[in-house]
């Protein structure tokens, strides 16, 4: 049976990580291997500065004092008995959309595994307090799938899942917040200005092939991403362009 390993950045404890193990263990054999509190918008951060301690909790359940990416650091190269053939991060309370999975742990989770090597998706889901069942089924149906026939190296899967009637399916591109970040200024009970950086709002109108516009017309929206980040279309001009001109730097 194949071995699933199981991240998020929502905590170990999270609703949403215990519904997903609970329907995997039809496709697999699961492993939860998650932070021990919560760490929402850590990115792609590792632990560097300090040991990790992974506390066994339950049978192929560890909660580790660390981010998504420790998790799954940690779950491949030594907690669990084999490389998993697949990794799910989530499920995450709250959609990951447009720049905003810069910021996400949970897609940060996903990314590791493709990283390692391994076929690996993030979920999320639009009602942060809502039943998870919904988004779980449909993370059964897909690592069924993605066991069977494996994402290309480098790739791997976000995924978002609306709180409304699903319509179907759409496979997106990335789309774009535009505006909408704010920093709220308050002032403490001892007179001291502190700030607080506020929810992030997406626009309307965005295209339905986009991950925020599918979403909004109530599809689960499933983009590919990649792990290679270079600007294909811009190297060619830069390097006709750069290359000449600093040269001269070279000279002195």
């Amino acid at each position: 049976m194949a071995i699933i390993l199981v991240t998020n950045d929502d905590g170990i404890l999270s609703s949403g990580i215990k519904m997903l193990a609970e329907e995997l263990e039809a496709v697999g054999e699961v492993w939860v291997v998650a932070p021990e509190r919560e760490v929402s918008s850590v990115s792609h951060a590792i632990t560097l500065n300090q040991p990790l301690r992974a506390e066994k909790i339950a049978p192929q359940r560890y909660a580790v004092c660390g981010t998504p990416t420790d998790c799954v650091l940690l779950g491949v190269l030594k907690l669990l008995p084999a490389k998993p053939a697949l990794v799910v991060s989530g499920i995450n309370r709250g959609v990951n959309l447009a720049d905003d999975i810069t910021y996400s742990g949970t897609v940060a989770g996903a990314m590791e595994g493709a990283l390692l090597g391994i076929s690996s998706f993030a979920i999320s889901f639009e009602d942060s307090d809502g039943d998870f069942k919904k988004p779980a089924l449909f993370a059964k149906v897909l690592s069924s799938k993605l066991i069977k026939s494996p994402l290309p190296p480098g790739r791997f899967l976000n995924v978002n899942v609306p709180s409304s009637e699903i319509k179907g399916v759409r496979i997106t591109r990335q789309g774009r917040r535009s505006g909408g970040e704010s920093v709220l200024e308050r002032v403490d009970p001892r007179g001291k200005l502190y700030y607080w950086i506020g929810p992030q709002h997406y626009p309307e109108g965005e295209p339905e092939d986009t991950d925020i516009g599918a979403l909004k017309r109530g599809y689960i929206s499933i983009t590919p991403l990649r792990l290679d980040l270079t600007d294909y279309q811009l190297l060619p001009q830069l390097k006709e362009d750069w290359e000449k001109e600093f040269a001269s730097f070279l000279e002195g």
